[in-house]
């Protein structure tokens, strides 16, 4: 289509509702997502913009038994890392989505958004049992009866991961204006070694993260958790 003849956009309040309103759920009913409809999601999805045009994502779609098959795995693996933390040094990120030293303002605003999110559900700080069947519902899908698992090629550049973010961010849009809601997570990265056979994903391919797709649960009390955002003024410098 000829740039100049392309549609304005006719409802920017749609627009804006759907990013107001994207949030990271974590509780999902059990009604399937029709295939046609990821279909549609992933396509929209890819019209991010890529250095180059290069379109360096991968998809995994994981439904049905391919996907509780996968949570049976990695949380059999989380289990294990617990009862023996000496596992861990089994279960690494291929590349580091967390500092290796905190600092403020971001470990503030860790914390508070992890206390905030346990205190909701009633989890207090030293409750290790508690925190670590709260952290394996990551593993669950948070029960969303859809599971994806982003991969990149490892020959990438970090420019890449920046293209990344914008596709996912055009994903979980996408998501908001089909009535669907998700979750991106990056928990399900140290577990690459399990999930990248599972899904037959080549030795090239690096995890970048994973997300839950499906239909809210808007009954669970932990989908009443939205974070807070730093005002514009907070992270903006205006030069003229």
């Amino acid at each position: 289509m000829n740039a100049n003849k392309r549609p304005a956009v006719a409802d920017p309040i749609s627009v804006e509702t759907a990013i107001q309103t994207r949030f990271s759920a974590r509780a999902f009913l059990p009604k399937p997502v029709p295939r046609e409809t990821i279909e549609r999601l992933l396509e929209l999805a890819s019209r991010a913009p890529s250095g180059t045009n290069t379109q360096p994502w991968n998809v995994y779609v994981l439904q049905g038994a391919s996907r509780d098959e996968l949570v049976r795995k990695v949380c059999a693996a989380h289990d294990a890392m617990y009862a023996n933390p000496a596992l861990a040094a089994e279960y690494r990120e291929e590349y580091d989505y967390y500092p290796e030293k905190w600092v403020s303002p971001y470990i503030d605003r860790r914390r508070e958004n992890g206390w905030s999110l346990y205190g909701l559900l009633g989890i207090a700080k030293g409750e290790k049992d508690k925190m670590h069947a709260q952290h394996q519902r990551n593993f669950r899908f948070f029960d969303a009866p859809v599971g994806m698992m982003f991969t990149l090629d490892r020959i990438m550049g970090r420019g890449s991961l920046a293209d990344y973010g914008m596709f996912l961010q055009n994903l979980m849009l996408a998501a908001r204006a089909h009535g669907l809601h998700t979750c991106p997570q990056a928990a399900w990265n140290g577990f690459a070694k399990i999930i990248l056979p599972h899904v037959g994903a080549g030795e090239h391919e690096m995890l970048v993260c994973g997300m839950s797709l499906g239909y809210l649960d808007e009954k669970a009390p932990v989908n009443s958790f939205h974070t807070p955002r730093e005002p514009v003024s907070g992270f903006t410098r205006w030069l003229e």
